[in-house]
């Protein structure tokens, strides 16, 4: 029996943004009506909506008294109504994640190695390279597999590379007192067991957070990692305040809680997702609706829409360090970020670095991870690559095998 959908999460939070969004519609209109002293056009509205409330009035005008009101608030109804739909839609898809994950290969505590590079027969392929691939610690690392059909994991080892996924899991008791340093280490024992089942040093590949611990890793153990690819990791944290606004400046609050609490829940960080762009689920789901539902675009939307809503909690000590010591005081950005008492200097690590950089990114601001590209303050060896993707469709979309996943495998195989 299949689990019960709880997305859009947090769904209260995305059905009251669509209400108080539509509903101020009304509220605005009532308060410039032609007939109002207070807002008559001509006189207190701004001027550049003054053409606007004139059409409006217009409108109003042809419509008969009150008919503008009317067919306003119907309008509302159907929106809202359309959305509602949408997400029943979504809640009752029969289409679910099918693909088996592939054997552990090593575990510790909530954490596994995930090997790729074995068949089905648990024989291992023939393949050129190992990879130790890191996602990050909020979002679950499914999106890297998740269909057939749209799978970078899946495909890496079709074109002889094995990569070893690192699985998170969700934190236990004793994990949720890590901090980040914690987690750096775990990955440290994680290179050395692939090392050794490798018999050689493997590429690491990080995506998005996955990509900061990544480099903390090269940082303190260069030995044990060939090169480095990094896909929409951020570093650089006050490159573009702009766009992490709301996360600045609720940061604090959210850090205090995830002390009291022992962990960040997931709502809670859905909730800074939605901060990024609060009228995205009214847009998607009006979309959902209108697709066929027995088509690939509604299964690959339901795939993604579960991921997106499956996340983890983040463990309190990581989600205070990230909160506070990366998002309030930029401490990778200005190499002062210290694990396991030594700073991680990106100019430090010699081995070979792909930087990918998604241009139309919301999550990662393009600024912030090109940071670790820069020439003078950046990795020492790098290449960069831009691409005119966002930070999910680089690994998902349709162009993603061209523009993201072809060239990045062609860097990997490299030598």
């Amino acid at each position: 029996m299949q689990h019960l959908r709880l997305g859009p999460r947090p769904l209260p939070l995305h059905l009251s943004t669509a209400l108080m969004t539509w509903a101020s519609c009304e509220s605005a209109w009532r308060l410039w009506k032609r007939d109002s002293p207070r807002s008559s056009p001509s006189s207190t509205a701004p001027e550049a909506l003054v053409p606007v409330l004139k059409e409006v009035a217009a409108l109003e005008a042809r419509a008969g008294q009150g008919g503008f009101e009317q067919a306003l608030h119907r309008e509302i109804g159907r929106r809202m109504d359309r959305l509602a739909e949408g997400v029943l839609a979504y809640r009752r898809h029969p289409v679910h994640r099918t693909l088996q994950d592939p054997a552990a290969v090593w575990q510790e505590g909530s954490t596994r190695l995930l090997d790729y590079g074995l068949t089905d027969r648990g024989a291992r392929k023939k393949g050129t390279r190992a990879v130790l691939v890191v996602p990050s610690l909020i979002n679950r690392w499914e999106v890297l597999d998740l269909s057939a059909e749209k799978s970078l994991l899946r495909t890496m080892a079709a074109n002889g590379l094995r990569p070893f996924l690192v699985d998170w899991g969700t934190p236990d008791a004793e994990e949720r007192r890590f901090d980040l340093t914690a987690y750096v280490a775990r990955l440290e024992r994680a290179v050395s067991a692939v090392g050794k089942r490798a018999r050689g040093a493997p590429a690491v590949m990080g995506y998005c957070m996955g990509g900061t611990l990544a480099v903390a890793l090269a940082a303190r153990q260069p030995r044990r990692v060939a090169k480095l690819a990094l896909l929409a990791a951020p570093w650089d944290f006050h490159a573009d305040k702009a766009g992490h606004a709301f996360l600045l400046s609720i940061g604090p609050l959210l850090a205090e809680v995830a002390d009291k609490l022992g962990e960040l829940p997931v709502d809670m960080l859905q909730t800074l997702f939605w901060s990024l762009d609060p009228w995205l689920a009214m847009k998607k789901f009006g979309r959902f609706l209108g697709m066929d539902q027995q088509g690939d675009s509604a299964r690959d939307f339901v795939l993604l829409e579960d991921w997106l809503n499956e996340g983890a909690p983040l463990a309190g000590p990581t989600a205070r360090d990230c909160l506070i010591g990366w998002y309030g005081d930029n401490l990778p950005g200005t190499d002062k970020w210290i694990v396991g008492g030594k700073p991680v200097v990106p100019r430090k690590i010699t081995k070979p670095a792909l930087v990918m950089i998604p241009s139309g990114d919301r999550i990662v601001p393009p600024l912030s991870a090109a940071a670790l590209a820069d020439r003078k303050r950046g990795l020492k060896n790098v290449t960069r690559l831009d691409l005119p993707l966002g930070h999910i469709g680089m690994v998902v979309s349709g162009r993603a095998r061209e523009l993201c996943w072809n060239p990045l495998i062609d860097w990997l195989r490299s030598r």
